[in-house]
């Protein structure tokens, strides 16, 4: 009895892909339907492949997967949206490679999660409008994906004493998941100053949607205190610092990650 062939769609994005034999690619896909997954791209690296411009990173598709013994096999690919402006310079790569990369480090290929698709999604279509701060757009992916991977940092209360942050500078604990009133964080290791404003922000990001987020508009300087912030707990958490802020700072002329 020959063998049933079972193929099904999937929507995707793209996160990254590496060469595999001679002419195939694996690639690592973030889909709609079935949240982190690997497929196998057979001969896309060959010169006549017209399935291979639509699979490069950061690229929204619908696939056609077919089911095999490891991991699915890709039979036809349509581009849904290029994402062109993210590829216009090494600075718009940076922060794209940044999203792909903090998904990629805090998922596994566990099933559906929609939530993270439609952020991932909704993250490249707001890094490519020209007219959004792409440090607004990234400081928000950052509360926003914290928050769908179970790492929501305590923003309200001191996460020693319980008592209710004040509207003053405090503290912030990456080991501890939180904020610290004044006399809790001088009493604790590793914790770090946070102005009034740049806890005011953070609050701001963690309960407003983007259209109320993005009439927020904070200096330099506090982008500059919310990224260090943001990244000193994404490190503890993932217990590694991540690539791509170093390129960032590298290629970026005006203002670091």
């Amino acid at each position: 009895m020959p063998r049933e062939f079972h193929s099904y769609t999937v929507e995707a994005i793209v996160l990254k892909h590496a060469d595999w034999g001679e002419a195939d690619r694996l690639l690592t896909l973030f889909t709609r339907q079935q949240g982190k997954i690997r497929a196998l791209g057979k001969g896309v690296r060959k010169i006549r492949s017209r399935r291979a411009g639509h699979l490069e990173p950061f690229t929204h598709v619908s696939l056609q997967l077919a089911k095999s013994r490891d991991i699915p096999i890709l039979t036809q690919a349509e581009t849904i949206n290029a994402f062109l402006p993210l590829r216009e310079s090494l600075l718009a790569i940076g922060h794209a490679s940044y999203v792909v990369e903090l998904l990629d480090k805090f998922t596994y290929e566990e099933g559906e999660n929609l939530s993270l698709f439609n952020l991932l999604v909704k993250t490249f279509e707001r890094l490519a409008n020209a007219e959004l701060d792409p440090q607004l757009v990234l400081r928000y992916y950052e509360v926003r994906l914290l928050d769908y991977v179970g790492f929501r940092p305590e923003l309200s209360q001191c996460v020693s004493c319980g008592a209710e942050i004040q509207p003053k500078a405090q503290y912030f604990s990456p080991a501890r998941g939180g904020v610290l009133c004044p006399r809790c964080g001088r009493e604790t290791a590793g914790a770090i100053p946070i102005s009034q404003d740049a806890l005011r922000y953070l609050r701001h990001f963690q309960r407003s949607s983007f259209a109320e987020a993005v009439r927020a508009h904070p200096t330099p300087e506090v982008y500059r205190e919310l990224e260090g912030i943001l990244q000193g707990y994404i490190t503890y958490v993932l217990e590694r610092g991540l690539n791509t802020p170093k390129f960032i700072r590298e290629v970026g002329t005006y203002r670091p990650l």
